[in-house]
């Protein structure tokens, strides 16, 4: 565990942070309603006074530090990561990854479950030793030195489940960017990786078109509508990230703005990103990524991944569980994912998006559980 607080913001950095709330110079908007053109005004404006104001950022900091946190050093870089120890001793372990724009903080609520389902109406026999690493460049855990001569987050992941913590064999579990790092990893360690379950899937990495089912081309052409709607952040977070990163750096107003539209737009939210997130919890992400100062190092995945830094999903063979959500970014049918990965379970919610583990942790919770039981 930590010798000291996770974080502890001086008075300083929160003054600096409200200042620049309050100074914000608010762009002129266009003469469109809602959120058609962006994040909408009037949420923002309302959230930003909050963070400015009556937000109590040392009610958020005590909880954080009060959360499980360790540090490790894989490979010459600080990995921050939180343990949630099961009560039985012999719990299976399981490496658990976000995605992105979140935090740690997200896989909360699904590690305290998945930890101690006794508490939330299970069996502790159900119960996993639960480990969530930051990725390299999120909050707390430094980004590698180089582009190309440094361990790929998967198998930093490795090091510290196998060397660091003792793990000869573990499951995983990740969602988004999470998911292609849980996907590299049992690519990569079959020996190790009891199996994984993922939220999305990788694009696999030859289709003879010929094949192609009616069902897997209505998926494809659902990728292709969404990417031209909304996968601009992506295109450019991939391509000029530094160039985006000197307004989100600079302006706390900018970053909350880029997040929280993608907590509206990827959530089963119905349009009204209340319904999913409180206020404490937006501004507590915001937060994490402005005191870290972390948001420009958060896009480094989509420049490695778009310059083929980042190792290919090619074939993943260990037992594989993926679970779709009505409101997350994809929804591949079945035969598109067997093309890459062996799949044992294939669960479609009818509630629930992209940060499930937040918005339907129970739900979430009970799949990992029903997959990974009698697997060691």
């Amino acid at each position: 565990m930590t010798t000291g607080p996770l974080i502890s913001v001086s008075e300083a950095d929160l003054d600096d942070l409200r200042e620049r709330l309050r100074r914000t110079r608010w762009p002129a908007v266009l003469p469109v309603e809602g959120w058609a053109a962006g994040t909408e005004p009037e949420t923002v404006h309302r959230l930003a006074e909050y963070w400015a104001g009556d937000f109590d950022w040392r009610a958020q900091e005590a909880s954080l530090n009060a959360l499980p946190s360790a540090f490790a050093d894989i490979d010459g870089a600080r990995v921050h990561y939180l343990r949630f120890d099961a009560a039985r001793g012999d719990a299976p372990a399981i490496v658990v990854t976000n995605g992105w724009p979140s935090t740690f903080f997200e896989l909360v609520p699904l590690a305290e479950r998945l930890a101690a389902p006794e508490r939330f109406g299970g069996s502790a026999d159900d119960a996993f030793t639960v480990v969530v690493p930051s990725i390299p460049g999120f909050t707390f855990s430094e980004q590698r030195p180089s582009l190309t001569d440094a361990l790929p987050t998967h198998e930093v992941w490795h090091r510290l489940m196998r060397d660091h913590l003792g793990f000869a064999r573990y499951a995983a579990h990740g969602g988004d960017l999470g998911s292609g790092i849980t996907a590299r990893l049992g690519q990569a360690h079959p020996e190790a990786v009891t199996g994984i379950h993922v939220l999305s899937v990788a694009e696999p990495a030859d289709v003879d078109p010929a094949s192609v089912t009616p069902e897997e081309r209505r998926h494809l052409d659902d990728v292709a509508a969404w990417d031209d709607e909304e996968g601009a952040y992506a295109h450019q977070q991939s391509t000029r990230p530094v160039t985006l990163a000197y307004g989100l750096a600079d302006s706390p107003v900018g970053l909350l703005a880029w997040i929280l539209e993608k907590h509206r737009a990827w959530s089963d939210s119905g349009g009204d990103v209340g319904t999913r997130f409180s206020d404490d919890y937006l501004l507590t992400q915001a937060s994490l990524y402005w005191f870290t100062n972390s948001i420009a190092t958060s896009f480094r995945p989509y420049y490695e991944g778009a310059r083929r830094i980042t190792p290919q999903v090619t074939r993943v063979d260990v037992p594989t569980a993926v679970a779709l959500f009505p409101s997350g970014l994809a929804h591949p049918p079945r035969s598109w994912a067997e093309r890459t990965y062996a799949v044992e379970r294939y669960t479609v919610f009818d509630r629930g998006g992209h940060f499930a583990p937040h918005e339907e942790p129970d739900l979430l919770a009970d799949d990992i559980r029903e997959f990974f039981r009698g697997r060691s």
